[in-house]
């Protein structure tokens, strides 16, 4: 076990010019064969493995203010029993590939090629970036996480050159009927509202060669 993690922060970090603090979340047989489950669930693929060819990028928030209290949202491999909004579409925990603290410290907290449970319809062609804040809504993330968004992004589109997209968590729903979409319950839904107009706007302006949500402002 040892072996395979210093394997896995070391391709980690030899993959990525900035500093990224390798965090990673327990990941383990229950928590790959709970994501089969939720595959075969929800996108009706029977699936070898949970890799993943990354074609977006969805930023979020994770409306709690503290790192430490984000953070244990994640660490959990079953879903906790206060997630109603959540409990019946599957027993895995949700998850992110990153996790962008206040001060801009950028934490990678699973493999790039796993799939992590962040964005209905699209899990299984995204990479997650968590950024802490937007407590209660507010539109709160900071000047710092910005920045690290920016350059995290840029190095992940080096690193995959399949990505075509980014995109906030409020976007999601603009996929519905794209090929891209996979989910297959009409009924599951959730409301978001992450990471907040602003930061993607400031977020598009410094990024390039990226595609948009293909919907209206009003499908948001």
């Amino acid at each position: 076990m040892l072996k395979i993690i210093f394997l896995f922060i070391s391709v980690c970090i030899s993959v990525f010019a900035l500093e990224i603090k390798q965090l990673p979340i327990e990941f383990g047989d229950k928590r790959v064969e709970l994501t089969k489950e939720y595959i075969k669930s929800h996108y009706n693929l029977d699936v070898k493995d949970i890799k993943i060819i990354p074609k977006i990028i969805v930023v979020h928030h994770t409306a709690i203010d503290d790192f430490k209290d984000s953070l244990s949202r994640f660490t959990s491999q079953t879903l906790p029993t206060d997630r109603p909004d959540i409990q019946s579409a599957g027993a895995v925990n949700v998850s992110t590939h990153f996790m962008v603290e206040r001060d801009g410290t950028i934490n990678q907290l699973m493999p790039l090629d796993y799939m992590a449970r962040h964005v209905i319809g699209l899990n299984y062609n995204s990479i997650g970036i968590e950024n802490v804040g937007g407590q209660n809504s507010k539109d709160n993330l900071t000047d710092a996480q910005l920045k690290s968004n920016i350059e995290l992004i840029k190095e992940l589109k080096k690193k995959f050159k399949t990505i075509e997209y980014v995109i906030g968590h409020y976007e999601y729903r603009c996929f519905e009927g794209h090929d891209l979409w996979l989910e297959l319950d009409d009924n599951y839904r959730t409301f978001k509202d992450d990471p907040s107009v602003r930061f993607m706007k400031e977020l598009r302006e410094n990024i390039k060669d990226f595609k948009e949500a293909p919907c209206t402002q009003g499908h948001k």
